[in-house]
């Protein structure tokens, strides 16, 4: 998202945080099944929720490259702590973008 001007540099920023948050969740919390992981990465999917607004009001959206995109780490954020079967339309299923 970073190469794409429009989206703003500083909510991509915003974005990347709540991955960052993500991962420090699942470090400290250690979840022991998908349950327990699809719980923290519906918090992070409320925290990009409340992002779109930022997109918004900067002109921008979390629009259809850009779910793709943040899909796309929510799946490889769960690949990297084990969940290889976690399925990227629960990783985010509250979203509303």
């Amino acid at each position: 998202m970073y190469d794409d001007s429009y989206f703003p540099d500083r909510v991509v920023d915003q974005g990347r945080a709540i991955l960052l948050r993500l991962c420090e969740r699942i470090e400290s919390e250690n979840p022991s099944c998908l349950g327990t992981l699809y719980a923290l990465t519906q918090a992070a999917t409320e925290e990009f929720n409340l992002l779109d607004r930022e997109f918004a009001a900067a002109g921008s959206g979390i629009e259809t490259a850009a779910r793709e995109w943040i899909c796309d780490e929510f799946c490889f954020v769960a690949s990297a702590y084990g969940f290889t079967d976690a399925v990227s339309e629960v990783l985010t299923a509250g979203r509303d973008w």
